[in-house]
């Protein structure tokens, strides 16, 4: 059953398109993950798909009496209701009434126990999981969910996993936690430079799908200009076929001509930097702290190795983000010692965005921390920087305030680079991160000649960088254990068996295709044999046919870009017509060289 249906829409910000004429559906038990680059449009997608923006042009349509529930990126709350009233004040008293039960066991899962509490000084992360509640007591057909697993641990990711598996209705969700999206959706649809890509499957699946998508376009390209070299050729002999068929051929090689050359997917390009570390690093010795509430460290101590990749788990509230501050230098233990050596240089990329003027231009903002780095290829200027992290010209020349919420995070994250620091302390890094610059960290990362420090959710993030977990339980406890996120499931499932989920799925390498092409190193014979004169007789119109074929299966393609099953077919349709046809020109040149020299 067809819910919501999106038709021709194109939507812009100030001189951006984000969404150029596309078209888009959601049917019923549709789980949707929508990735892409920050800034390029997840965000207003979801607000258009749930009403709460227009398009320029198009139509959104959905069904008789289907209810959408969206939950934004930064809900808004009034600031004296309390907990409880703020995720029932959408239901009328009776329903306020009956759900209150179902209301308080998703607060509690979520790490709510006073239900009276006011909103009004809560923090962002608490207001964004009340909202999530919210959310999810709404009798829904379509939930629009942007960012659901931003400021959730590791628990209630996993919690909010099952109950979205077992939810009835179709999602529509944007997501970095590559893990959720493996384990929830069971469809992908990528935004990339105003288009919608739809990938059947998990995320695991997508990748696959993605790049042999890539793949195909690549090869494609290399078909159309060995073609075009060939139909060149064909034209500069001079062909045998009747004048229409020849004006039908020059005017494909034209249009090949006129062809742009496909442009390889921008990424964001990170080298590695860091400062000289000496041989004294960080040493923390008994530290202990404590706020009115509670005790958040207790006694700690521990030597910093040199290239040492650290993670650190435990519920919201236990004083991840304390530790973090305390080896930064920001927020001083109550008891204990703390010794930093003199090479150490500490980059603290900081859960909230530390205070960006919005008024202050781009390039501006980078250059207050240095005009270029040092990296292994050299010298690099804080342009050349910004290029490599997807800032255009125009961008870097733009003020701050027309960033969307990931690019700011981008850009706090170089600033943060500029500085060389050789200790990486880094709070959430995959919150308003998209998944392509996550991977891109990973990967620089796995090259940083310096410690790493992280507190994150992310649980494929922890199992791709850290070799080494603390976990902050209660009463300020630090325990200790070897490996990755996934390592640290196996001891504590050994210590006491639990119910784990979110194992990673191993990625399936696509299998290369091998592809013959005829090759014309033969012996060369004097006159042309039986078939090869038949051959030569009928050849212009083989290809002829071919040609028409591959125009009929581009209409086709162009009429079917939304369903991704038909698409898939058409496009091997496609490539096995464009491997006939070449390998007919290639025939074709060998014919007519062969007769050339017959004549001569």
């Amino acid at each position: 059953m067809n819910l919501l249906t999106m038709e021709h829409v194109t939507k812009s910000y100030t001189d951006r398109i984000l969404l150029d004429d596309v078209g888009f559906g959601i049917n019923d038990g549709d789980k949707i993950g929508v990735i892409g680059v920050n800034g390029v449009g997840k965000s207003t997608f979801l607000k258009l798909a749930a009403g709460t923006e227009s398009c320029e042009k198009g139509k959104i349509n959905t069904g008789n009496q289907i209810r959408i529930c969206y939950l934004p990126q930064t809900p808004v709350f009034q600031g004296e209701e309390s907990v409880l009233e703020a995720v029932t004040a959408r239901q009328d008293a009776m329903a306020r009434w009956n759900m209150e039960a179902e209301a308080k066991t998703m607060l509690n899962q979520l790490g709510f126990t006073d239900y009276s509490e006011k909103t009004g000084h809560m923090s962002g992360g608490q207001r964004k999981r009340i909202a999530l509640v919210r959310a999810l007591l709404e009798d829904a057909d379509i939930l629009i969910l942007d960012e659901p697993t931003n400021h959730l641990d590791q628990n209630m990711s996993e919690w909010l996993e099952e109950y979205l598996i077992r939810f009835r209705g179709a999602i529509l969700m944007v997501t970095h936690d590559r893990y959720f999206l493996d384990r929830v959706s069971n469809r992908i649809v990528e935004v990339d430079q105003g288009k919608l890509y739809n990938y059947p499957g998990n995320y695991s699946e997508y990748v696959r799908l993605k790049e042999e998508r890539q793949n195909m376009a690549l090869a494609s390209e290399r078909k159309r200009k060995t073609l075009l070299r060939t139909e060149l050729l064909w034209l500069n002999r001079g062909a045998r076929a009747r004048s229409t068929k020849q004006k039908a051929h020059i005017d494909r090689i034209r249009a090949m001509q006129e062809m742009e050359d496909i442009q390889e997917e921008k990424r964001v390009q990170m080298s590695s930097i860091s400062s000289r570390m000496g041989n004294k690093t960080i040493e923390l010795e008994k530290i202990c702290k404590s706020f009115p509430e509670r005790k958040i460290i207790e006694n700690y101590s521990y030597i910093f190795l040199k290239n040492d990749r650290i993670g650190i788990i435990g519920p919201n509230g236990c004083g991840k983000t304390t530790l973090l501050r305390i080896i930064a230098g920001v927020l001083p233990p109550d008891s204990g010692r703390i010794e930093v050596g003199q090479t150490i240089r500490i980059g603290y990329f900081s859960q909230e965005n530390e205070y960006m003027d919005a008024s202050m231009r781009v390039i501006d903002y980078i250059k207050e921390v240095g005009e270029y780095v040092t990296t292994a290829e050299g010298r690099i200027t804080a342009s050349q920087m910004l290029e490599r992290f997807l800032f255009d010209g125009a961008m870097q020349w733009s003020k701050i305030e027309k960033l969307s919420g990931g690019e700011k995070r981008r850009l706090y994250l170089l600033r943060i680079l500029m500085g060389a620091p050789n200790v990486l302390l880094l709070d959430e890094p995959t919150n308003d991160l998209d998944i392509q610059t996550l991977t891109i960290l990973e990967d620089y990362l796995d090259h940083f000649d310096g410690i790493v420090i992280v507190v994150s959710h992310d649980r494929f993030f922890l199992d791709r960088v850290v070799n080494r977990i603390f976990e902050i339980g209660e009463n300020g406890r630090i325990r200790q254990y070897e490996g990755g996120y996934s390592d640290y499931l196996i001891h504590r499932e050994l210590e006491c068996p639990v119910k784990t989920s979110g194992s990673e799925k191993r990625r399936e390498k696509p299998a290369e295709k091998s592809q013959k092409s005829w090759r014309k190193n033969q012996e060369k014979k004097d006159k042309f044999t039986f078939n090869e004169q038949r051959e030569y007789q009928t050849i212009d119109a083989d290809i002829a046919e071919l040609e028409e074929q591959l125009e009929s299966v581009n209409q086709n393609i162009d009429e079917n870009a939304a369903n991704s099953v038909r698409l898939n077919e058409l496009m091997k349709e496609k490539e096995e017509i464009e491997i006939r046809l070449e390998a007919k020109m290639e025939r074709w040149v060998y014919l007519n060289e062969k007769k050339e020299q017959m004549e001569q």
